[in-house]
């Protein structure tokens, strides 16, 4: 479903002059599965997502998702995909019940198809006591779920989500947890980013570390415990961290010595 190899993103920065956000990043994800990207801020996540969903145009390498490739074929990954990023931009004036209505139609789904579809979302997200609630009215919480169910409206096979349950609380976030696992169900390929470990721990059948833009390992989380012979999640993901700041900083050093 999806296939990245030697994905590679430079942007300019009048500082700094060339900075890579993403190097030479490969790895694949398969229908049925959720495919953790985990990463602490800053470490290239989103950039490689947006790349994903077309959003951003790859400085090198390429990407293939549901068989369509993000440079040549942008709108028919758009229309394969269903992407729900950091920044939920509910419109205040809109229901939550519009709001998921106005994206429906934007992907072209047929009324009877949509309103059906739409029942059945707010129902799995449990959002019907809220559905006719503007959004300048609702919770975070509230804005999440939205943002989610117009990702999903237009039943798309392959699903990106940065950091999902971010800003929420446990009930809310819990139900965000179990609408993707019931995702996966449905023969789903997801991208789920985040940086929870327990998060990862409940949905993730595989994962990729990327920090500074690279990947430092990938592999199921069983793979990862016993090629690192770290036990726990979390202690795994900062030793990987760690390590590679260790070393990056000790290759500066080098190169910045006379």
């Amino acid at each position: 479903m999806i296939d990245v190899a030697g994905l590679t993103k430079t942007f300019s920065d009048v500082r700094r002059g060339e900075v890579e956000a993403l190097k030479n990043v490969s790895f694949s994800a398969k229908a049925g599965e959720i495919f953790g990207l985990l990463g602490p801020n800053g470490a290239g996540k989103t950039t490689c997502l947006r790349l994903l969903s077309t959003v951003l145009r790859p400085t090198a390498g390429r990407a293939e998702v549901a068989g369509f490739d993000v440079v040549k074929h942008p709108e028919q990954v758009r229309a394969h995909i269903g992407f729900m990023s950091g920044n939920t931009g509910v419109y205040d004036r809109m229901s939550a019940w519009e709001m998921v209505e106005y994206f429906g139609r934007l992907y072209g789904v047929e009324e009877s198809v949509r309103v059906t579809r739409q029942e059945e979302i707010f129902a799995t997200l449990q959002m019907d006591d809220f559905r006719d609630i503007l959004g300048s009215k609702m919770s975070t919480g509230m804005k999440q779920k939205v943002s989610i169910a117009r990702t999903l409206i237009h039943d798309p096979p392959v699903l990106i989500f940065d950091e999902p349950t971010s800003g929420l609380d446990v009930l809310v976030a819990r139900s965000v947890i179990d609408a993707i696992e019931h995702l996966r169900e449905q023969g789903k390929c997801v991208i789920f980013s985040t940086h929870i470990m327990r998060e990862v721990e409940r949905l993730c059948d595989e994962v990729a570390v990327i920090d500074q833009g690279e990947i430092l390992a990938a592999g199921t989380l069983d793979e990862l415990r016993e090629q690192y012979r770290q036990p726990d999640v979390e202690e795994l993901f900062y030793q990987l961290i760690a390590d590679n700041r260790a070393n990056t900083a000790s290759a500066k050093s080098g190169e910045d010595s006379p």
